[in-house]
């Protein structure tokens, strides 16, 4: 295995890669971080090679890690093998995973979007919480879904937050960002359905028509669907609160929609 030895937490490398915990760090590179071995297979199974390899010295012994070494020095990457108190930097976790990845981000053009399997794409409307988003793709990757567009000023989905609740799915669902013009001119030109959800519609999730493939639309969670946007939508519904809860988290409640879509 060819790689090389940092030990000082004060090396440029270093610095970069933790630098990348800082939006405005990813936004001028183009680079994000993901942790652990499986997730950085993940990303070699699905044709994005890591530009850094970053690995302590127990992973060296691990079946995959070899698989991650070729793939990241195949693509003209480097391979580095760093101490704990180095990966529990670069992670900011107490107890870090013993393999870091750098992966160049990869965004898709809204007219590259493509409704997968599921003949379902999700679009949200400025999302504000990374763990939602990063358990929504992962839930879209789940159902077969095409892509998931983020519409107007939402939180960065190549966050180390955001990257950590995808487990992996960063990797396989396709990502597309529109202002809020952009997306509904795109959507004039959508064959299937848009559906939405409104506290004030009188159809429930599970009686809605879901003409595919469907866009499922959600707005971020705080104030849900904006009028502008809920107009965009063929159907609006809502999922029935039956307890003392009056309202579902937006993860919980874009994943009830997605697979009453893809039904």
């Amino acid at each position: 295995m060819t790689s090389r030895v940092i030990t000082s937490l004060s090396n440029d490398t270093v610095k970069r890669v933790r630098a990348l915990h800082m939006r405005k760090e990813r936004d001028e590179t183009g680079l994000f971080v993901a942790e652990g071995l499986k997730n950085v297979i993940e990303g070699i199974d699905t044709g994005h090679a890591p530009k850094i390899l970053m690995h302590g010295p127990d992973a060296v012994s691990h079946p995959m890690m070899q698989k991650a070494v070729q793939a990241t020095l195949a693509a003209r990457g480097e391979v580095i093998e760093v101490t704990h108190d180095i990966l529990a930097k670069v992670s900011r976790r107490e107890n870090p995973q013993a393999v870091v990845g750098v992966f160049p981000q990869a965004f898709v053009a809204l007219d590259e979007v493509q409704p997968g399997p599921a003949q379902c794409v999700v679009a949200l409307h400025r999302v504000r919480d990374p763990g939602n988003l990063g358990t929504i793709v992962r839930t879209a990757d789940s159902a077969g879904c095409g892509a998931v567009i983020l519409v107007g000023e939402c939180c960065d989905p190549y966050s180390v937050e955001a990257v950590r609740a995808t487990m992996g799915s960063i990797f396989a669902v396709p990502l597309a960002r529109a202002t809020e013009d952009e997306f509904a001119a795109w959507r004039a030109g959508w064959t299937g359905s848009v559906v939405g959800t409104l506290l004030s519609a009188t159809v429930t999730h599970s009686d809605a028509s879901y003409a595919k493939p469907a866009i499922v639309l959600m707005g971020n969670e705080q104030q849900g669907l904006t009028p502008d946007m809920a107009a965009l939508c063929d159907v609006n519904v809502k999922i029935p609160m039956r307890g003392r809860a009056d309202s579902l988290n937006l993860s919980v409640a874009t994943g009830i929609m997605i697979y009453a879509a893809t039904a």
